[in-house]
């Protein structure tokens, strides 16, 4: 049996968990970053256990890949050419054993060596229960996505599909689905390993910047839908002081996605899907659907204030993202 963290001590964890970062990375309590004259990225997330993870639905392993990726998902949609690096903050029980600690930095690893970046540092605690705090750091590219950038006649575009990781989270807790439609095995598979091994969008990001078109200026509107896709239209659409109408016809459904109005509710506002939400000039969005491999348009932002509607009943859309305080 693996040896608890009370049992192992704070010196000789911090001994092990640093050979998860460079040689003598974790010999001090800050992190230097070397000078660059492109502008510093920086975020923070948080992924408690009961909320965001179990042992139920997700390896260790699993728990750190998708702690980094979520971080890494925000950097892409706002536009980071390189990941510098990441701190985490651990606290857990002192029962906790050390295996599913080592797992968890583990699945850290795999992350940071698949999307680049290095553990810089963080900290430990001991707490009632497991939870990771994880910042991330990258340098700025030529294009800085933000949610303000959204302008009437903009299309609005997905890097890929949604409903995935919800279709995927039912499945593991083995949770009814919305209804009792058939469900291909290969699309269950493919739900399962979107929850648990998500990637964040850096290779859409690099095609948008090399596909635009030379005449036009560096401005796109942009999110990811880590809460949700109908989120990450609201949340352009509150931030640019615009409104937005959906094609219910091109929803960017998975392949063999049920047609069915519940499960465009998943598709809609499932969540921790982390694509790409953008809302582009029209020849740029045409040519970034060209040239990047499951993008799609669903719909176009609007003069409208505050409104989302469907566009074949003009329908109004409301938010029902994941609520953090429910």
């Amino acid at each position: 049996m693996s040896i608890t963290l009370a049992e192992l001590g704070e010196a000789e964890l911090l001994d092990r968990l640093a050979r998860f970062a460079p040689p003598g990375q974790l010999n001090d309590d800050t992190a230097l970053l070397p000078p660059d004259s492109r502008a510093l990225l920086v975020n923070t997330d948080v992924m408690v256990e009961g909320v965001h993870f179990s042992d139920a639905t997700t390896a260790p392993a699993d728990v750190g890949w998708r702690a980094v990726v979520a971080n890494l998902s925000d950097l892409a949609a706002s536009g980071s050419e390189q990941v510098e690096g990441i701190t985490v903050g651990l606290v857990a029980p002192g029962t906790t054993s050390w295996w599913w600690v080592e797992q968890v930095y583990e699945g850290i690893s795999e992350a940071l060596e698949h999307f680049g970046g290095t553990l810089l540092g963080g900290d430990c605690s001991t707490g009632k229960q497991r939870f990771l705090s994880i910042s991330a750091f990258g340098r700025l590219g030529p294009l800085r996505l933000h949610r303000a950038q959204a302008r009437p006649g903009d299309l609005l575009m997905s890097s890929g599909p949604h409903g995935l990781s919800r279709l995927g989270l039912a499945l593991l807790q083995n949770t009814p689905l919305p209804t009792a439609l058939s469900v291909p095995p290969t699309l269950k598979d493919q739900a399962i390993r979107c929850h648990q091994r998500p990637r964040p969008r850096f290779d859409a990001l690099q095609t948008l910047v090399a596909c635009k078109p030379e005449q036009l200026p560096w401005r796109a509107g942009g999110t990811d839908s880590s809460d949700g896709l109908l989120a990450a239209v609201h949340g352009l659409c509150r931030s640019s002081g615009c409104g937005a109408v959906l094609r219910r016809d091109a929803l960017p459904r998975p392949d063999a996605w049920p047609c069915d109005s519940a499960w465009d509710r998943w598709c809609l506002s499932g969540g921790e899907d982390f694509e790409l939400v953008l809302s582009l000039p029209s020849e740029w969005a045409e040519s970034w659907r060209h040239h990047q491999p499951g993008s799609c348009c669903f719909g176009a932002i609007t003069a409208d204030t505050g409104r989302i509607i469907w566009n074949d009943d003009g329908a109004l859309l409301q938010p029902s993202e994941f609520s953090h305080y429910r």
